[in-house]
């Protein structure tokens, strides 16, 4: 017996020493009362064996019954004192009902939760309102009977989140567990209910959601500005093309600086309306605007879709550039010119004269940068491959072919057989000291149209060889052959005419 109250004793010292060092947890805490029950309970049996044997050896000795009570009695309320003495260090509130649903006990932490000791109940659904027992965040009542204290009382195991006390000065929320102490029979003899102080866990999630509203708002903040600076970027986009932008190696226009340039190797697009000025004398100034808008709006998805930018636009005149291969900027020149068909159509249907275009398609070596000073500057392509773009549009107007390219093109094509394709002419253009072979590319051409070039184009090759060798009277001959199958083409009309003029040149001579 002696050696039951020493173990009891060392065990609760040391587990009080435990308790007091570190907070327990809601299981630790359950087992630990669970485990100082059994011990008392253990106690009161060595009791009430000792009394069964102070009965048998009473008529034995007076003293053995005296020292065995008081041993028993003193184990006793070792036991319940060291419990009295653990509940009361722990620093969570512990509640105590017996089963009729009277308060039994209240530790000390308790008492400082609930703001009093234990009261008096006539019923134990006055339970929530007797000690100010509200639902959080309210001026509710918390209902007795969903209370982890009560449900402990029919056998149950709960938790709960959503109470607070209300004490005159503040209000305290708590996490609480309920759990039932069963006796011998499976009767529940008591309910002990732990409250833990969660006012620091709850102004950190207090803190942490307001954190994260604060968070959410600087991020609609930053969806905003970058919104902002995209539509920035998009209007930007419009006078300063994107691609413009990637070719000197930025994303923003913010980042240009004058005097901005790199080199490149790329193909320039020249398109113009064939006599706008006449044109534009029959128009007001609005109807001129709606015009060229109405044009240049269609023609801008024929270049971008082929991987082109409009550099500029020149009055009716649009510049375009494409930096991936040659076939872009000739498969865009042959989309214009199909759009156009299109869009006379319309004009005609509406009573509109139709109009014609000229594109010229020159490639090499470029120089993309800006030009300006301080207060306006300017993207701009400078080179003499530029310039030739543009003689070469001015080209279609003498040969009336709607589509012409130069030599340099031709030879990056990956293969020229893909179009339809002819030599025009070997011609010193404005500005150049050397000669430049152009090519007509007719595979925007109406079919029937089309059909009779090819058809010629055997004939058309061996008549423009024998011009290269002076041999004017065949050559001559054969162009009268192509113009019987072929009568609205107008390259072989101006040689056959040529061929007139140096034959009779020749015959002068």
């Amino acid at each position: 017996m002696v050696r039951a109250v020493e173990q009891f004793s060392v065990s609760r010292g040391a587990n009080s020493r435990v308790m007091l060092e570190e907070q327990p947890s809601r299981e630790q805490l359950l087992l630990e009362i669970e485990r100082l029950r059994q011990q008392v309970e253990d106690l009161k049996e060595e009791k009430a064996d000792l009394e069964i044997l102070l009965e048998t050896t009473a008529e034995h000795s007076d003293t053995v019954e005296t020292e065995l009570r008081y041993r028993a009695l003193e184990a006793v309320r070792e036991g319940e004192n060291k419990l009295a003495q653990f509940l009361e260090a722990i620093p969570i509130g512990v509640v105590v009902l017996d089963s009729q649903g009277t308060p039994y006990y209240v530790n000390r932490a308790g008492k400082q939760l609930f703001g009093q000791g234990v009261l008096p109940l006539n019923n134990v659904n006055d339970l929530s309102e007797s000690y100010q027992i509200y639902i959080a965040g309210t001026d509710t009542i918390y209902s007795s009977e969903n209370l982890p204290i009560v449900r402990a009382l029919r056998g149950e195991s709960a938790t709960a989140d959503d109470m607070e006390i209300h004490q005159p000065d503040k209000k305290i929320p708590l996490e609480t567990w309920g759990t039932p102490i069963f006796d011998d029979s499976g009767k529940v003899a008591f309910a002990i209910a732990v409250f833990q102080d969660v006012t620091e866990r709850k102004q950190a999630e207090a803190e942490r959601h307001k954190f994260i509203n604060k968070l959410f708002e600087l991020n609609q903040n930053l969806e905003k500005s970058l919104d902002a600076e995209s539509e920035l970027t998009d209007a930007y986009g419009r006078f300063v093309p994107h691609q413009f932008l990637n070719l000197l190696g930025y994303e923003s226009i913010i980042d240009v600086n004058l005097g901005d340039q790199v080199q490149q190797e790329m193909s320039v697009l020249f398109a113009d309306i064939r006599d706008f000025t006449t044109l534009s004398e029959t128009m007001t100034p609005q109807q001129n605007f709606n015009f060229i808008n109405a044009y240049l709006s269609r023609m801008e998805p024929a270049i971008t879709s082929n991987n082109g930018f409009i550099d500029k636009y020149i009055g009716d005149a649009i510049m375009a550039l494409f930096s991936d291969c040659a076939d872009d900027a000739v498969k865009a020149g042959i989309a214009m010119l199909n759009i156009l068909t299109d869009y006379n159509e319309h004009r005609q249907s509406v009573g509109y004269i139709p109009i014609q275009i000229g594109v010229g398609i020159n490639s090499g070596s470029l120089m993309l940068g800006t030009v300006g000073g301080k207060s306006r500057m300017d993207s701009t392509v400078i080179s003499d491959a530029v310039n030739l773009a543009s003689r070469i549009e001015g080209l279609t107007k003498d040969y009336g072919v709607p589509l012409l390219i130069s030599q340099q093109t031709l030879e990056r094509l990956r293969n020229p057989a893909d179009y339809a394709i002819r030599i025009v002419d070997k011609v010193q253009v404005k500005g150049k000291s050397k000669y430049v072979i152009v090519y007509e590319v007719f595979d925007a051409d109406p079919a029937e149209t089309r059909l009779a070039k090819l058809a010629n184009l055997p004939i058309y090759t061996e008549a423009m060889l024998l011009c290269d060798r002076k041999e004017f009277r065949e050559a001559g001959k054969l162009f009268e052959e192509c113009l019987r199958t072929n009568p609205s083409d107008p390259v072989a009309r101006i040689y056959l005419k040529r061929c007139r003029d140096w034959r009779s040149l020749l015959k002068g001579i």
